[in-house]
């Protein structure tokens, strides 16, 4: 045992002497490995770091709210034509369904609509996320306040100009002075400022992040618009009971709509389930494909560089080969000669990945710095980027190690005459 670490060490350092004596060649030789590392780490830590952002965008959401409406979240076999025919849902289905579905937790009104403009005095917050609904979502968004309140039950009934602003906003609009109570102006109406939300940071929630929105009555939005206008997308959000059965449920959903629209038997359904498990199932989906897509890029880079080890190897065996063939006849055994190699091309490679991995990690740092958006290196890539720039070393290498430790004593030292 005791022979085998010292024949490893003995060979760890001529590798090392051989890279420091081959400077230039050497800073060549990681380049290809360096940019192979980084494009593959970088790819799958930006894809990371997007997944785990929209997860913990999307953990404040129940993954069996549904959302019932005319458009389909993910990908859909009815054809284009067809869909755009399907009618909105409307406030008085959804009344209808909220007053008949069992094992719902609670359910709400909601229009998903273009941004708009807001203005206090003299100060305009622009391209503002909308968001008209009903009193109930403020439970099922899990909305918290800084200051004030959601409206209620009557002012959402009654469609009273009033609005919840996000923090962001609200902080854009009045700075150091109080909110509440005071009036902003959006669709040319004046609505009364009745509370803020807390801060919450960027997100992904459907219809928009809270930061950045405005809640008020879905019912002034229905006076404004009209109950089929092209601007705004109605939309009834149900969440179930905990341990519901979601097929049944969306069974009963299913059946209660096609009756009060009279849907006759065989036809299709004009609306969509949308369960927000299936919109995360989808987005896993893309994620998935990101990171092939990355793997397959870079893996080209990978190619280039291991190619680039294996020709710089094979020149320095023959260079040395003059050496090899006195290290031979004072006794140097083969596999003294083939780790000598083999540990130059893994070295090599793995001080390539680890340059690698450090771009990675300053770019990941400025970026999330100019960004709001939080780049991670994980160390499940770091030791991935390692791993796969040993295994490049290792099969660059192997090749030229085996050529180097075969080679006969007394041809390889009159070669090198």
């Amino acid at each position: 045992m005791l022979l085998y670490l010292r024949l490893l060490k003995e060979s760890f350092a001529f590798a090392m002497n051989a890279l420091r004596n081959n400077k230039l060649r050497t800073m060549l030789s990681l380049l290809g490995v360096t940019i192979g590392i980084f494009s593959i780490i970088a790819v799958l830590a930006a894809v990371d770091s997007l997944d785990r952002k929209i997860k913990a965008d999307l953990s404040t959401l129940d993954k069996n709210t549904i959302y019932l409406t005319s458009q389909s979240f993910g990908p859909s076999d009815i054809p284009r034509w067809k869909r755009e025919q399907f009618p909105n849902v409307k406030y008085e289905e959804y009344q209808y369904l909220k007053s008949s579905l069992d094992h719902v937790e609670n359910s709400c009104f909601q229009y998903f609509t273009g941004s708009e403009n807001i203005k206090f005095d003299s100060k305009t917050v622009s391209n503002v996320n909308m968001v008209g609904v009903t009193f109930e979502f403020v439970d099922i968004q899990r909305l918290e306040f800084d200051e004030g309140r959601f409206f209620n039950e009557l002012e959402s009934n009654s469609g009273r100009q009033v609005v919840v602003l996000g923090h962001d906003i609200a902080e854009q609009l009045f700075e150091n002075v109080d909110p509440i109570g005071k009036t902003v102006r959006m669709y040319g109406q004046r609505f009364t400022v009745i509370g803020v939300t807390k801060k919450k940071g960027s997100g992904m929630d459907i219809g928009g992040g809270d930061d950045t929105s405005a809640f008020f009555p879905s019912g002034f939005l229905r006076s404004y618009y009209g109950d089929n206008n092209p601007n705004v997308l109605p939309v009834m959000v149900i969440k179930p009971e905990k341990g519901t059965d979601m097929a049944a449920l969306k069974g009963e959903i299913s059946q209660k709509l096609r009756t009060f629209r009279g849907v006759k038997q065989g036809e299709i359904d004009n609306f969509f389930i949308n369960v927000l498990s299936g919109f995360t199932d989808m987005i896993d989906a893309i994620i998935g494909n990101l990171k092939i897509g990355g793997w397959i890029i870079s893996l080209f880079s990978l190619l280039v560089g291991g190619f680039g080890i294996a020709n710089i190897m094979f020149v320095s065996v023959k260079e040395r080969t003059n050496l090899i063939g006195i290290q031979k006849s004072l006794g140097a055994k083969n596999k003294f000669i083939l780790f000598q190699f083999l540990f130059e091309a893994i070295i090599l490679c793995v001080i390539g990945g680890i340059i690698g991995l450090v771009l990675v990690w300053i770019i990941a740092l400025i970026l999330t710095n100019v960004l709001d958006f939080e780049f991670v290196l994980s160390m499940g890539n770091i030791i991935l980027g390692t791993s796969l720039a040993a295994i490049i070393g290792l099969i660059s290498g192997i090749l030229p190690a085996i050529s180097a430790s075969q080679l006969d004593p007394v041809e390889a030292i009159r070669s090198g005459m």
